[in-house]
């Protein structure tokens, strides 16, 4: 079973910026890595970004300009650089992880962003 752990999460002033890392229990060289989030009474996760193993990144519009999506294959590490975060950016995010060969897909536990004043 591979797993995901994130940190970083916290509270945070609005404007303010937050860095989210994902670890991964094995190696990432073949995951599509990417960042989402569960906002408050909202039961779907958004896709906010995603980066391929050689590393070309997508963002959805609630994350372009804003936040950057990053990753370190020798660590197995995946970074969501956040920066002036809107108190409409809290919630919960979920790393994912999505290998094709063999097929997998892993999501970690979540972490809690609060942007308020």
């Amino acid at each position: 079973q591979v797993h995901l752990v994130e940190s970083g999460g916290g509270w945070v002033q609005p404007g303010g910026s937050l860095t989210l890392s994902c670890v991964v229990s094995e190696s990432i060289s073949n995951y599509l890595m990417a960042w989402y989030r569960q906002v408050p009474g909202k039961q779907q996760r958004d896709l906010l970004a995603q980066i391929s193993s050689t590393g070309t990144v997508d963002y959805m519009n609630s994350a372009k300009g804003r936040f950057t999506i990053s990753r370190d294959n020798a660590n197995n590490v995946v970074y969501l650089q956040m920066n002036n975060l809107k108190p409409e950016d809290t919630a919960v995010y979920y790393c994912n992880g999505h290998r094709l060969i063999p097929y997998a897909v892993y999501w970690g536990q979540g972490t809690q962003v609060t942007v308020s004043s």
